[in-house]
């Protein structure tokens, strides 16, 4: 796989309450700061947006924040990243996220982080990128997701070429490693036919 130069993160908005996602965060944004990767995410101060963005910043790193003009006061827009892009709509802020970014991790968060890493691994499946989609599967968070996944697949719901899709590791470094390994896996659906 090619080097990653940006890097786009889905998360909260909210700071949660659990020390063991803030620490991830943290060593999310450190580690994106030390191998010279800019972030890019969904342009918020507060929550864990601000924190990551703020440790990115703190350890001399690069951040393009892009955020939907009405989101702006909710948000509170992040006034100090290195680029801030104020967009019409979810979807345009959506759209430049994806262009922006070589790869994608999902942190754990809510309703958002949930459709913006389904919707990007979505768009893997039909082909529209190839682009490394990453779970950050701090203490357990994603593991309901992760065996629905696996229901689906058991039940013939989802090829096990989709469900490679989305890689999941549960420390930055180990999804960075992953990342660098990563091979795209031939997303098919079940109605192609067989090539063999």
């Amino acid at each position: 796989m090619a080097a990653i130069s940006s890097l786009c993160v889905y998360c909260a908005s909210s700071p949660g309450s659990n020390q063991a996602i803030t620490d991830a965060t943290i060593e999310l944004g450190t580690e994106l700061a030390a191998r010279g990767i800019r972030l890019v995410y969904g342009g918020g101060a507060v929550g864990l947006m601000g924190l990551i963005a703020d440790t990115v910043l703190d350890n001399g790193g690069a951040v393009t924040g892009i955020i939907p003009t009405s989101l702006f006061p909710k948000e509170v827009g992040h006034r100090r990243v290195t680029e801030l892009i104020e967009v019409d709509s979810m979807h345009t802020r959506k759209r430049m996220m994806f262009e922006r970014s070589d790869a994608f991790i999902a942190l754990p968060g809510g309703f958002g982080t949930l459709e913006e890493v389904t919707e990007m691994t979505t768009w893997a499946q039909i082909g529209i990128h190839s682009k490394p989609i990453g779970l950050l599967n701090v203490d357990g968070y994603w593991d309901p997701l992760l065996a629905w996944l696996d229901r689906c697949e058991a039940d013939e719901l989802m090829k096990p070429s989709n469900r490679a899709l989305l890689v999941t590791e549960t420390t930055a470094s180990a999804m960075f490693d992953a990342f660098d390994r990563y091979d795209p896996p031939r997303a098919t659906k079940w109605l192609e036919l067989d090539e063999t």
